[in-house]
């Protein structure tokens, strides 16, 4: 059974940072595509950000691209996002999927964790 547990979301002031992580199991990491989503308090689900199995292709969203890094580390089946320089936009729960390798839009349907909260406030 896929497991997904997401973790490292907070309380943060507009500028400020977090690392958001994802725990990964009943499934062979190494050999998934892995992505972030969130979703904002009354909105849909938005992709965000996305890398390939080795992790040697990452993929972002405009709306975060040069603010939020992707990356992974396949000894620890775990999953991270970086979030830096963070806007009242970005708040949101954050969720870990596991899509394949498809970027730029969010699955229907694919295996996603319980989410952490991201909420970005002065």
């Amino acid at each position: 059974e896929v497991q997904l547990v997401e973790s490292g979301g907070g309380l943060v002031q507009p500028g400020g940072s977090l690392r958001l992580s994802c725990a990964a199991s009943g499934f062979t990491f190494t050999n998934y595509a892995m992505n972030w989503v969130r979703q904002a308090p009354g909105k849909g689900l938005e992709w965000v950000s996305g890398i390939s199995p080795g992790g040697g292709r990452t993929y972002y969203a405009d709306s975060v691209k040069g603010r939020f890094t992707i990356s992974r580390d396949n000894a620890k089946n775990t999953l991270y996002l970086q979030l830096n320089s963070l806007k009242t936009e970005d708040t949101a729960m954050y969720y870990c999927t596991k899509q394949g390798e498809v970027y730029n839009s969010v699955v229907p349907g694919a295996p996603r964790g319980q989410g952490t909260q991201v909420t970005v406030s002065s």
